[in-house]
């Protein structure tokens, strides 16, 4: 398998973008990972890597090959799996993407209790969005991610839970003497808005009662949107499962009409799964009325 080995070699190289700490964590000596890097740039006459003092990264061409070399490294360690599988091995790998939420409030319980019964298994966890998940399950990226069944399309989904979302303000906001918050309400404020790609449930719930949140501020991150809420620049709507265990001068009101998230896995085809993969999703439908 040379031709997979100088893959995972190029793999390792874009990770790290550095050509020395990608020998050292694959156990090979720099020279020989420059060899097999020149090996496919003379066998498919394309330049794949520029070198750089501070390190390496893909040229043009390079980038337009890469997505179909992961392809066939995610090929090859399902065939792998597979025939761990059929000799009944307890070992794989699991790649799934998460939300920023459940890799804080659900993933290390989880993971530390399936662990302890596979100790073999080795995870790979992406954390995105749900633009970003949907697409590295439809590329093989990952086997499996959390999403809302909303937003994807062209995907096997199982729901777990539904979650409310609830208005996030600052501790001395005027409107935190409601004790629930109308939408309408938080049309007036300036909004801070999480990105979650192309399908965002508040945004929905406004759109619903026929009004647009004034927008000024849109962040990746639940955390760093709190401490701008704390800062007084604005209110939010977030998940309240990335409310818990959160120590910032914020407050948190139900607003009306309320707001849901529902969490869901999804997934390219069961049947395709790897059988690692197939036994955490079985383990996490077990766990689901356990989390919060």
């Amino acid at each position: 398998m040379d031709y997979m080995n100088r893959y995972l070699a190029l793999q390792k190289i874009v990770e790290l973008g550095s050509f020395s700490k990608a020998a050292q964590e694959l156990g090979y000596t720099q020279s020989a990972m420059s060899q097999m890097i020149a090996s496919l740039e003379e066998e498919w006459s394309i330049k794949l890597l520029n070198r750089f003092r501070t390190g390496a990264k893909l040229t043009m061409e390079g980038a337009e090959l890469y997505p179909y070399i992961e392809r066939t490294i995610f090929q090859y360690c399902a065939m792998q799996e597979k025939v761990k599988e059929i000799r009944g091995l307890e070992t794989g790998v699991i790649r799934m993407g998460t939300l920023a939420s459940i890799s804080v409030h659900w993933m290390p319980s989880l993971l530390k209790e399936f662990k302890r019964q596979y100790p073999q298994v080795e995870f790979v966890i992406h954390q995105g969005d749900y633009t970003s998940i949907q697409e590295w399950i439809k590329t093989g990226a990952i086997d499996f991610g959390f999403i809302s069944p909303s937003a994807v399309s062209g995907l096997e989904t199982i729901v777990l839970k539904e979650g409310a979302m609830l208005a996030v303000l600052p501790e001395d906001h005027p409107f935190t003497s409601k004790p629930v918050i109308p939408l309408q309400d938080l049309t007036t404020e300036p909004f801070i808005l999480l990105e979650e790609g192309h399908y965002y449930e508040p945004l929905e719930a406004f759109r619903a009662i026929g009004a647009e949140p004034d927008i000024r501020y849109t962040i990746h991150d639940d955390y760093a949107i709190m401490t701008m809420v704390e800062a007084g620049l604005g209110v939010s709507i977030l998940a309240e499962l990335v409310l818990h265990r959160t120590n910032y001068r914020i407050a948190l009101r139900p607003t009306d009409p309320p707001v849901f998230r529902t969490v869901a896995i999804g997934y390219k085809d069961k049947t395709s799964l790897p059988m690692a993969s197939r036994r955490f999703i079985a383990y996490l439908q077990s766990r689901i009325h356990e989390l919060p």
